[in-house]
């Protein structure tokens, strides 16, 4: 899945000619909690969170603070062309919140952690009714493709599998599936040797 088809596109923005105030009023009326700075033709200048601006607030009443003393100068950036792993990856490294998405330096959109969080739990059909089995595969060749064939065979329907990044001699498969009785399954499994971790209707 691509940053272009999860990422908020021409989001609102702001002018470093804005003051700290009026940058705080445009995230509160709207409900977020990131402000690309941006010059008239769009070229990215920085990027705001609603945390930096707090705490420029009551330096900025005082003194001559401006959102250039606040913005980040240099963001964390993605391309709209690029996977949402890599925006995963960016975001948890970074223990950032958002990004902006450019093109040749133009800002066209941002994506935050909250729409990589939602598009992982489409991917694997969290909200829609289901049933999960987990089962532990060893590393042996071919044993993924029997725990697959047996599951299919005892009338489950796979939609998704995740894994573990357990580096042990088995590894725990999640496999969700199309709502359904586990129990024909988990029998099935366990007659071949797998260990059933858990199951779920």
């Amino acid at each position: 899945m691509k940053i272009k088809d999860l990422m908020i596109p021409d989001p609102i923005t702001i002018t470093e000619k804005a003051s700290v105030q009026e940058a705080i009023e445009l995230m509160k009326v709207n409900s977020i909690r990131h402000l690309p700075v941006v010059s008239e033709d769009k070229t990215l200048k920085g990027f705001l969170t609603l945390a930096d601006l707090k705490i420029g607030l009551i330096p900025s009443m005082v003194a001559d603070v401006s959102l250039s003393d606040l913005m980040i100068k240099d963001p964390i950036t993605i391309g709209s062309d690029d996977d949402i792993e890599a925006a995963a990856l960016l975001i948890y490294r970074h223990k950032i919140g958002g990004m902006p998405v450019v093109e040749k330096g133009k800002l066209v959109g941002i994506i935050t952690e909250s729409d990589i969080l939602r598009a992982f739990i489409d991917m694997m059909g969290i909200l829609t009714a289901s049933s999960r089995i987990d089962v532990a595969v060893d590393k042996k060749a071919g044993s993924l493709k029997q725990a697959f064939h047996i599951i299919h065979d005892s009338g489950g329907d796979i939609i998704n599998v995740g894994i573990t990044a357990e580096r042990s001699k088995k590894r725990t498969y999640y496999f969700r599936l199309s709502l359904c009785k586990t129990d024909v399954i988990k029998k099935a499994l366990e007659k071949e040797g797998f260990e059933v971790v858990a199951a779920m209707d």
